[in-house]
């Protein structure tokens, strides 16, 4: 690295200068081999996103996370806040991937799926580009006075970029409420949803905001798992990285001399790594938290390697330690221990998922009350039935005992518990006198519905202790 890099390229991000203020970065449209293999992941992606709130599975949509109704479905599965330890099981799966992904393969997430990137460099990049031109032509633009030319351009690329968030952020309005109900929305009377439509131009402007002028820098200071990258990477872990030891020393190109006989690495020192990179660094300095491993300078370098007639692969896929002793990638005893760990998290989640049940049911003995003495010499305890049904059937339930000297009395006639609603009502269950011993019984109430059991629930019945 330069002298006047080496001490300075850590002490601040690359889009802040000594004085504090941001650094625009224009960077150089990218292409090459990756990219192209990029460009194909993310549009994939981006109709997944925006396809996803329009399939319907029975009726329902394939994914929704209502979170005013407290309504989740995944997969078309529907999950209810009976369900919330589900969530919490996934978020320490999801958790411990992140782990275990960050330190075998660094931050490619971020590079290649993360949601930011996919917009900012495939949506919002590319939609510039065709505008403004390439990197050399922006920075003209940028210094040119406010002409004709400027103002067309600029309002032009920034009204597509208002109107691009305005569909992200009815995209994510769709996940939340369903994409019929959004759909009901827009084409009610404008004046029947102010409040609906103030909500989702804010959050339009909040989008806006972040892929015109945040930008990188949600990367390089806001996000919190870049912040994360410090402390999950070790030597050993896979990222974007320059070889060094076979890069310097660094020096121009001359056509037809022997660079290992003059000394020279194979670094041309063109700088088109740095021009390309979307977050400003100097890859050549070595591991960085700015790096979001998008392999636009991999590509870059492989051109220019090929044009100058050397290896390709200076800067590519590579640990620190592969670097320096020239190994491959290596499983060790932490890869393995966190391999383990999300493998049983896994197996785990999976077990309870298929493990899960249609109906949450709870019977409680009504508050405050003990048993009754009935006039026929019966005794009675009453009861509350709680049932949520998570499934897209309408039941009639019915209620029965496993011991025929006890018998139910509803308070409701017919039960009809709805698909994905809650039921709760009252009933009484009597036994007779001599049937209670030392103060408690434990019965079994058997749930029926449409006539099939679908629960049996265990519960204690109170009486006189004799």
């Amino acid at each position: 690295m330069e002298k006047d890099e080496e001490g300075t390229f850590r002490d601040h991000i690359a889009t802040v200068n000594e004085k504090g203020k941001r650094i625009w970065i224009f960077p150089k449209k990218p292409k090459g081999t990756f990219y192209n293999y990029r460009k194909i992941l993310s549009y994939f992606l981006l109709v997944l996103l925006f396809g996803l709130p329009h399939i319907k599975f029975h009726g329902e949509p394939f994914f929704l996370f209502n979170i005013l109704e407290r309504k989740f479905i995944l997969f078309g599965k529907i999950f209810w806040p009976e369900d919330f330890y589900l969530f919490a099981i996934a978020t320490i799966l999801g958790i411990i991937g992140i782990i275990l992904f960050t330190i075998i393969y660094g931050r490619l997430f971020c590079g290649w799926v993360c949601p930011q990137t996919i917009f900012m460099e495939m949506l919002f990049r590319r939609i510039e580009y065709l505008i403004d031109g390439d990197w050399t032509h922006q920075k003209k633009l940028d210094a040119q006075p406010w002409n004709s030319e400027k103002i067309i351009k600029r309002v032009s690329k920034h009204a597509i970029f208002w109107f691009i968030s305005f569909l992200i952020a009815n995209t994510f309005l769709a996940y939340i409420i369903g994409a019929d109900k959004l759909w009901e929305i827009q084409t009610d009377p404008f004046g029947k949803h102010i409040g609906g439509l103030i909500g989702i131009s804010i959050f339009t402007t909040v989008f806006y905001f972040v892929f015109a002028r945040l930008r990188e820098q949600v990367c390089t200071t806001i996000c919190p798992y870049g912040r994360l990258q410090g402390v999950l990477l070790d030597p050993n872990s896979m990222v974007v990285a320059y070889d060094h030891k076979r890069g310097e020393e660094r020096a121009k190109f001359k056509k037809g001399e022997n660079r290992s006989d003059l000394g020279k690495g194979d670094c041309i020192d063109c700088k088109l790594c740095v021009h390309v990179c979307p977050t400003g660094i100097d890859i050549r300095n070595g591991t960085q938290l700015e790096c979001i491993n998008c392999t636009a300078c991999i590509d870059e370098c492989n051109t220019v390697m090929e044009g100058v007639g050397q290896l390709k692969g200076l800067i590519r896929f590579v640990s620190e330690n592969s670097i320096k002793t020239g190994k491959r990638f290596e499983w060790t005893r932490r890869v393995k221990s966190y391999t383990g760990l999300l493998i049983l998290v896994m197996g785990i989640f999976t077990m309870l998922l298929i493990t899960r049940k249609d109906f949450q049911t709870n019977i409680f003995r009504q508050r405050g009350s003990t048993y009754q003495k009935t006039d026929d010499g019966l005794i009675s305890n009453i009861f509350e039935l709680n049932m949520a049904n998570k499934t897209r059937n309408n039941f009639k339930i019915q209620l029965k005992l496993d011991d025929p000297k006890g018998q139910i009395e509803m308070v409701v006639k017919k039960l009809y518990l709805k698909k994905e609603a809650h039921l709760k009502e009252r009933f009484l269950v009597k036994f007779p006198f001599n049937e209670v011993r030392n103060g408690k019984k434990i019965i079994s109430i058997i749930i029926l519905g449409n006539g099939k059991e679908i629960q049996r629930m265990k519960v204690k019945f109170l009486g006189p202790i004799f």
